[in-house]
């Protein structure tokens, strides 16, 4: 006689295996689904800590599901941005000495309005508005109009060139829907997320895709190199919209797409919520300009040779070629030849990498480096500081008769070095801006330039150039720093 327990065992197979049966018969999705549910067999990724467990869908009930209570959600939050600047028309005759010896400056007509069209993100109920740099860049006036039609003047708050990021404030006093930032950091590749914003003009469109890659670098867009990469439809217009994820949560500003024809090839570039955060976080705090945190280290990238001589099994971290012995780097023992290869655990593949986690910590914060020195792995914690301003900039315009008239030059300090995005260190004079028309750029001279001579008398402070540009003269040689190159220039003036 079979024993007891075992022939129960057997009976409650014998019905499981009928249950399946009978699910597959009737309704091979969400039958079968609760079946793996209630059994605890359900698929899924592996969970990490810190995330939402993943999986695919599971039968054709969950393929029909919609976005469109994520979308009623976020979409309030994301609006449009418009930006108008007047522009001086000039005649073609303008400039010819031959007509204005006649007939003087009268060649220019009345101003004429410019105007683009750009997306942004509320992400603060107060009226804080992000959106891309060059949405708004050389604008006299920028509104704001929301999903529901309304519009209103706006300020802006902060912008950086840099990470072509621009926070504008609403002129309102009332609570706005805001969007809630996510971790970007916890993003994966093959994520689902929505792309919100007004393309070509036509009205707020939702695009969806996935995540197609991350920390994407050199894609020649701004000097920013930490994207994510998605194959949601992104167009003229949708700069500076929204990159949602399915928890309705901020996680890219949208900003660049790779395109022959001008629309959407399927490869567009977001700015990570991380590094939004961390702007948006200065700019609450009554910041005009986004602040870095100085290392007092140059660094560049890890080349396959270079890989090989250090040991390292493929080309990846941060070469330090350059250390300010007084500045956080020199104090922590960091030397040029050291290898940063990850912060806070986070591998760094490139010193764009490490350039995006310092602004996520952003001064003031303190970090754990994996260095690569003389061999042999060690950790090194730095504390971030602030830029220091080692003398005042005293930024002048350069006027009179000479090469630099129309140029506005400062003294060199390790502050303006980042605000300029300028390597190295050291003193000097740098030119940081330069009028329209002016004759230093008709001279050869560009913003970031450093002028190292003039008429072979070295330069080191602005005081030095406002006296050799009042002293005259015909003939001028003087010699330039730009990004690294020297250039040296003969003029007859």
């Amino acid at each position: 006689m079979m024993n007891r327990p075992i022939a129960i065992l057997l009976a409650a197979c014998a019905g499981l295996t009928m249950l399946a049966a009978a699910a597959l018969a009737q309704d091979s999705g969400s039958a079968l689904r609760d079946l793996l549910r209630g059994l605890g067999g359900e698929a899924q990724a592996p969970a990490v800590e810190g995330q939402t467990a993943r999986r695919v869908p599971l039968g054709e009930a969950e393929m029909q599901l919609s976005f469109a209570p994520l979308v009623q959600q976020t979409a309030p939050s994301v609006v449009n941005v418009y930006a108008a600047r007047r522009v001086q028309q000039r005649s073609p005759f303008a400039g010819d000495p031959f007509f204005e010896q006649f007939f003087g400056n009268q060649f220019s007509g009345p101003p004429r309005v410019q105007s683009s069209l750009g997306s942004g993100v509320i992400v603060d109920e107060g009226g804080l508005v992000v959106t891309n740099n060059h949405v708004i860049s050389g604008a006299d006036e920028v509104r704001v109009a929301l999903a529901d039609g309304r519009e209103f003047d706006s300020e802006v708050v902060l912008r950086d060139e840099r990470a072509d990021l621009a926070v504008l404030r609403m002129d309102a006093s009332e609570s706005f829907p805001a969007l809630p930032f996510g971790n970007s950091d916890q993003l994966l590749t093959g994520d689902l997320v929505l792309a919100i914003g007004n393309p070509f003009g036509v009205g707020q469109t939702i695009t969806s895709g996935i995540v197609s890659a991350l920390a994407r670098t050199r894609v020649g867009v701004a000097d920013f190199g930490f994207f994510i990469q998605t194959d949601a439809a992104i167009n003229p217009g949708n700069s500076g919209g929204a990159l949602i994820d399915m928890q309705g949560r901020l996680v890219g500003i949208n900003t660049a797409i790779f395109s022959r024809s001008g629309g959407s090839n399927g490869i567009g570039f977001a700015i990570p919520s991380n590094m939004v955060a961390a702007v948006v976080a200065q700019a609450r705090g009554g910041a005009d300009a986004f602040e870095r945190p100085y290392l007092g280290a140059d660094f560049q990238p890890v080349t396959p040779q270079i890989a090989e001589s250090l040991g390292l099994d493929r080309p990846l971290g941060a070469l330090i070629v350059d250390v300010d012995p007084d500045g956080p780097a020199g104090a922590a023992g960091l030397r040029a030849g050291d290898v940063v290869l990850a912060i806070d655990g986070a591998a760094i593949e490139h010193p764009d990498a490490l350039g995006y986690r310092l602004a996520t910590i952003g001064p003031g914060g303190t970090t754990a480096l994996t260095v690569l020195s003389r061999g042999r792995e060690r950790a090194v914690d730095i504390v971030l500081a602030r830029p220091p301003e080692t003398r005042p900039a005293q930024e002048t315009l350069i006027k009179g008769a000479s090469p630099f008239a129309g140029a506005v030059v400062a003294n060199l300090s390790p502050r303006l070095r980042q605000r300029l995005n300028l390597p190295g260190r050291g003193d000097g004079v740098v030119v940081t801006q330069i009028e329209r028309g002016a004759p230093a750029l008709r001279a050869g001279l560009r913003p970031g330039d450093i002028i190292v001579a003039v008429n072979g008398l070295p330069i080191e402070t602005v005081d030095d150039v406002i006296r050799l540009a009042d002293s005259g003269g015909r003939s001028w040689r003087f010699t330039l720093n730009r990004q690294g190159r020297t250039i040296n220039q003969f003029l007859r003036f």
